[in-house]
């Protein structure tokens, strides 16, 4: 593991590191990823932004399995690769974090300004008249909705999707809006929908005024994040990814550290800022809501 720790070290160092965050981040935290070791198949396919618009019997199936889902994602605390990463930032080493990851463990580590490229689970937004409510809000609606509803969760996607038999959600309530009626929607960026241009360009600037890109658990199959890789890539930032599996950014990468997030990440801090305490108050979860 040290010869693995040193170079890496000594790459963030210098400071400037900006943090690109994937589901691999999160997966010492309960919450599966899709492709690394600990990943899930998922068994249909996901919710698109279209269908969830034009069919109502696609959304109600939508909203019971993200209720479940939602019961998992909640009860996730940090790990100590999101410490590890809130202490690199407190120690002035890592100046932007950009996270693909909609779970609100950053924040809930106690990390600063993050950029959550995807938005978050833990907040929902009505469709007709933009009114944001916080899930758990939500979530208590759907509860008293669905009294007798008895599901269970076996396994839970990085997005809070669970996976069920039509036969379970059939009779599932979905609620709307209380302030006028429209379509609820987690306030999350879906298969087909486009993240806000306006925080795709804070990510572009945040990595190109970057010394080091440093991505954490993420294949970077998709564009949404591999873009950034690329984007580095091309004004001559150095790309360093930690991942246990192969990412489709590796050859943008000068370093690649093939090791869990859990313990790679907490010895670089340590070995940059001192031995962490060994308490460390809590920071209430934002997504437990």
């Amino acid at each position: 593991m040290q010869e693995l720790i040193e170079p890496l070290a000594g790459l963030v160092a210098a400071g400037g590191v900006v943090v690109l965050s994937g589901a691999g981040l999160s997966t010492e935290s309960g919450i599966p990823d899709y492709r690394g070791p600990s990943g899930v198949a998922r068994r249909h396919t996901p919710m698109t932004y279209q269908t969830f618009l034009a069919d109502a019997v696609a959304r109600r199936r939508y909203w019971a399995r993200s209720h479940l889902g939602w019961r998992v994602i909640a009860g996730a605390e940090p790990n100590d690769g999101h410490r590890a990463v809130a202490r690199l930032q407190r120690g002035g080493l890592v100046t932007g974090i950009i996270t693909q990851n909609v779970d609100g463990l950053h924040s809930a580590a106690g990390s600063r300004d993050v950029t959550e490229l995807h938005g978050r689970l833990d907040e929902v937004v009505c469709l007709g008249c933009r009114r944001r409510t916080s899930r758990a809000e939500v979530d208590g609606r759907l509860r008293a909705a669905n009294p007798a509803f008895g599901a269970h969760a076996v396994e839970v996607n990085p997005d809070g999707d669970v996976d069920l038999a039509d036969a379970q959600v059939a009779a599932f309530r979905t609620v709307d809006c209380s302030a006028c009626g429209g379509l609820l929607k987690p306030d999350v960026v879906f298969f087909g929908e486009t993240v806000p241009a306006t925080r795709v360009q804070s990510c572009f600037a945040l990595v190109e005024q970057a010394r080091l890109l440093l991505v954490l658990g993420s294949s970077l199959t998709v564009m949404s994040g591999r873009r950034f890789v690329i984007r580095a890539a091309k004004r001559n930032v150095p790309v360093v990814i930690v991942n246990q599996g192969p990412t489709r950014g590796d050859g943008y990468a000068c370093l690649r550290v093939p090791a869990p997030l859990g313990r790679v990440l907490p010895a670089v801090a340590d070995r940059l800022l001192g031995a962490a305490p060994s308490t460390v108050p809590a920071v209430p979860s934002p997504v437990g809501g």
